[in-house]
């Protein structure tokens, strides 16, 4: 989510008037469960299995329990002492934040890194319990952040120790959750890495630090800015759909309208997978052709907008929109119809279901001004649907007080150091991350047209030169850390 990923959609949670919806992304798409990953074969890293244990925290007997936690190393331009990076898994197989993150493999010779790719305990076969891991609260209970920080100390330390490299600095890279996650690695365990190189990463997006309303405020600024009249269409489409929504045989009708491959059981099936492609395309709205979540050309908000703004002012804005949908689920031409209602999991994604109804909690609705329908935040109903899937209390300040977030300038300039947010404007996660320098070495590198975690992509000739120099400013940055770490020996 990679990059993310993360991400990077199953399920943040928001509620609207009547049902929970699973609307808000995580940094995942739905499609990505059905997306085959056709580079995992030519990413050059040897994939290896850590005996993991299953609980850092207690030491009650079922806490020695050992699980295989996968990772992935690249040691070609590696030699003793020299630099290791290590990415933090986010919520998924981690062959595809590899494939997503050449960022690091571009930059790896110029450092002499190792590298080094953690697959988060409980995604791709990362399964504590194997194919029980999800099977009750007792399994799933192992599942948190904490946790997941714990596995990356243990594997860095222990890799250190095998390589017989313990004066080698470590930098850790994330993108999405998966930065969220390395900049808390640097703030618990920073005598294990010394800085943390963050990409959209949402640290502020718990509790009340930022406006509920910012991602999807971000989602249609986006929208608003390739198009006015691309705004306005997308915005007035939901009544049509809630109008059809009451006709007679109003499935069968939609279900032919979506091109659906059989009949659609609920309206909310459409309405969430015409939701979707709006903001999954906001996220990944990159300026060269990409296939991070689904294959789509560059600036695809901007494509999106020219299929609405070409049709006559005669026809509905529904189809307008459904047009511009098949972009995003259709750019390779070969989809003959679609399934919005598919729900399998092949990758282990739905541990995220798990996270966002414990510790995950990002409030979202949306603002008068939004591209979609109203959306609330309701703690009672969230709490009610994850008692009756779970039984479990959904803990709604837990990250803010395990890894803090209000007053975030004063405490990072007092405790923090070494952390780099990079985040794109475009970008809806954005306006849940760190926009501005804090100190000398917490620094926001921010660009106007960035998407989500853009810069962790593999370099192309056709990079616009902004990107370029967001990179190089990363290298930069990160070449200083090691100089100073290096000129204390």
């Amino acid at each position: 989510m990679a990059s993310s990923p993360t991400l990077l959609v199953l399920l943040i949670f928001t509620v609207t008037t009547t049902t929970i919806a699973e609307l808000t992304p995580n940094f995942f798409h739905q499609s990505l469960i059905n997306h085959q990953i056709n580079s995992k074969s030519n990413i050059p890293y040897q994939t290896q299995f850590f005996p993991q244990l299953l609980d850092h925290f207690t030491f009650n007997p079922q806490s020695y329990k050992i699980f295989y936690q996968k990772y992935l190393i690249n040691k070609k331009y590696w030699a003793r002492g020299d630099p290791i990076f290590v990415y933090a898994g986010n919520e998924g197989d981690i062959e595809w934040f590899a494939a997503n993150t050449g960022f690091m493999l571009d930059i790896a010779p110029k450092f002499r890194a190792l590298l080094v790719f953690i697959e988060h305990r409980f995604y791709g076969v990362s399964l504590p319990f194997g194919m029980d891991s999800y099977k009750s609260t007792e399994t799933l209970g192992y599942l948190n952040s904490q946790q997941a920080l714990a596995d990356f100390a243990v594997i860095i330390r222990s890799l250190k120790q095998n390589l017989s490299s313990e004066t080698s600095p470590v930098v850790i890279f994330g993108g999405s959750y998966g930065g969220m996650l390395a900049v808390w690695f640097r703030l618990k365990y920073p005598h294990l890495a010394i800085g943390a190189v963050a990409s959209s990463a949402p640290i502020l997006q718990f509790d009340e630090i930022i406006p509920w309303t910012s991602f999807y405020d971000a989602v249609s600024q986006d929208y608003k800015d390739a198009s006015l009249n691309c705004y306005e269409v997308i915005k007035g489409s939901w009544a049509e759909l809630e109008a059809l929504s009451v006709q007679r045989d109003a499935l069968p009708r939609i279900s032919r309208l979506f091109r659906t491959c059989k009949n659609i059981q609920s309206v909310s099936s459409a309405r969430d997978w015409l939701w979707k492609a709006f903001v999954y395309t906001a996220m990944a709205n990159y300026p060269t052709e990409a296939n991070f979540m689904m294959p789509l050309p560059a600036y695809p908000v901007t494509e999106m907008c020219k299929i609405i703004d070409g049709f006559s002012t005669k026809a509905t804005k529904l189809n307008k929109v459904l047009a511009a949908a098949n972009l995003y689920y259709n750019y390779t031409g070969t989809q003959k119809c679609f399934d919005p209602e598919n729900r399998t999991d092949t990758h282990g994604l739905y541990g995220w279901k798990w996270q966002s109804c414990t510790e995950m909690i990002m409030p979202m609705t949306t603002s008068n001004d939004s591209i979609f329908p109203p959306v609330t935040f309701d703690m009672e109903k969230l709490v009610k649907y994850c008692m009756n899937i779970y039984g479990t209390m959904p803990r709604p300040h837990w990250i803010t007080t395990e890894f803090g977030g209000y007053r975030i300038e004063q405490v990072l300039k007092r405790f923090g150091s070494n952390i780099i947010f990079s985040n794109g404007m475009q970008d809806p996660w954005s306006r849940g991350s760190v926009l501005k320098n804090i100190s000398g070495s917490i620094i926001a590198l921010v660009t106007e047209k960035g998407a989500h975690h853009v810069d962790f992509r593999s370099a192309r000739k056709d990079d616009p030169d902004w990107l370029v120099e967001q990179r190089r400013q990363e290298v930069e940055i990160i070449q200083s850390w090691i100089d100073d770490y290096y000129s204390e020996f």
